[in-house]
């Protein structure tokens, strides 16, 4: 029997104003505590945890950009300052590109790392994985870890003032959770113990965002966290999160593909990970040949979830930088794992269905 290695946070603390212990979380990690985030997390989280810190007796060392990507140049980097400054705790803020380069760093490193997400866009805060890019933001590999986050925090009144488009993207990225598992786990007839955890959990991601989403994205857009949002946010961070360590992120196909087929591309690269993948989900159901009720479903809640319904909602995209993503989609890692080979016509067939059934969704 092979063995298994589940690695889970030791810590998730989520709810509104939760930042506010962060002092007291870091001071059992570490003395010495070093930042490391995106400028615009940077700015919204430095004087709480500098004044989280001072309160608990624990030293900030310094304050790092994470880099831009999570790739193997800034992970060295980062580590480099790490032990430069005697740090031993790392306090990363920010969204998935930045907790995902920290995660690694603290791996590199032989230190704890504390993530505090100021976005809602994936589920990265939890994850003992981090997706990797190459420093021009191409999409290079998932890369496993062999430390979770030493402690997750969680601050609903934070994050319901980021964009809305954060929300969205990770409502996306959430979403594909079930379909993808349900898409894969459908070749097994019999799921082991804990893939059926893993597939039960992808499960209550979408009946929580099915039954939530909706208000969550109202809530954001008034810049206030209610109980919607929260429930929402367990999605995102917690039930997605148990999805993803329990199957070690075998768990992902077509949306995740398709992604990462948009990361050629200079227009779309940035326009956010979990919005890809929230258009790849559509996509994905059209390979399955999914019926137009069923289709239009996914559509309408996709929709009420401000993820992006058509390739023009994207990106103004010529035939060739199309071409290019849709070749780079089909052999991507996670697209081998569907079921039958996906071709670039079918591909290219399954962004048409969705063209087609999104404009007759918007103009009923």
């Amino acid at each position: 029997m092979s063995a298994q290695n589940i690695i889970f946070p030791a810590q998730i603390l989520r709810g509104p104003g939760v930042i506010a212990q962060l002092g007291e979380i870091c001071a059992k990690a570490g003395e010495r505590a070093l930042v490391i985030g995106g400028h615009q997390a940077l700015s919204a989280t430095e004087s709480t945890i500098r004044e989280q810190l001072s309160s608990s007796g624990v030293a900030l060392v310094g304050c790092e950009w994470f880099g831009g990507q999570s790739s193997e140049s800034n992970i060295t980097r980062l580590a480099g300052c790490v032990e430069t400054l005697g740090a031993d705790v790392i306090i990363g803020v920010g969204g998935g590109k930045s907790l995902d380069t920290c995660k690694a760093t603290g791996v590199a490193a032989h230190v704890p790392v504390i993530t505090v997400p100021t976005i809602a866009a994936t589920c990265a805060a939890v994850t003992p994985l981090t997706i990797r890019y190459h420093d021009d933001g191409h999409f290079r590999d998932l890369y496993p870890l062999s430390q979770a986050p030493h402690a997750v925090i969680i601050d609903s009144e934070l994050l319901a003032r980021a964009p809305l488009r954060w929300l969205a993207a990770g409502l996306g990225d959430t979403l594909a959770k079930w379909y993808e598992f349900r898409a894969i786990g459908e070749q097994h007839t019999h799921l082991s113990g804990i893939a059926s955890a893993s597939s039960a959990n992808s499960r209550i991601c979408y009946d929580l965002i099915a039954t939530f989403g909706a208000e969550a994205c109202k809530a954001a857009r008034a810049g206030q966290s209610n109980a919607a949002l929260e429930q929402v946010l367990d999605a995102i961070f917690m039930f997605a999160g148990l999805t993803s360590l329990m199957s070690s992120g075998a768990h992902a196909a077509a949306a995740h593909a398709i992604y990462e087929g948009f990361t050629v591309c200079d227009k779309t690269r940035e326009f956010g990970h979990g919005l890809l993948v929230g258009f790849g989900n559509l996509c994905l159901l059209a390979l399955e040949n999914r019926s137009d009720e069923e289709m239009l479903e996914a559509i309408a809640l996709a929709h009420a979830c401000a993820v992006p319904l058509r390739l023009a909602e994207i990106a103004d995209l010529n035939p060739e930088e199309l071409d290019a993503i849709v070749q780079e989609s089909v052999i991507a890692p996670d697209m081998q794992n569907m079921p039958g080979k996906v071709t670039p016509q079918a591909l290219y067939q399954a962004i048409d269905r969705v063209t087609h059934l999104a404009d007759a969704f918007l103009a009923a």
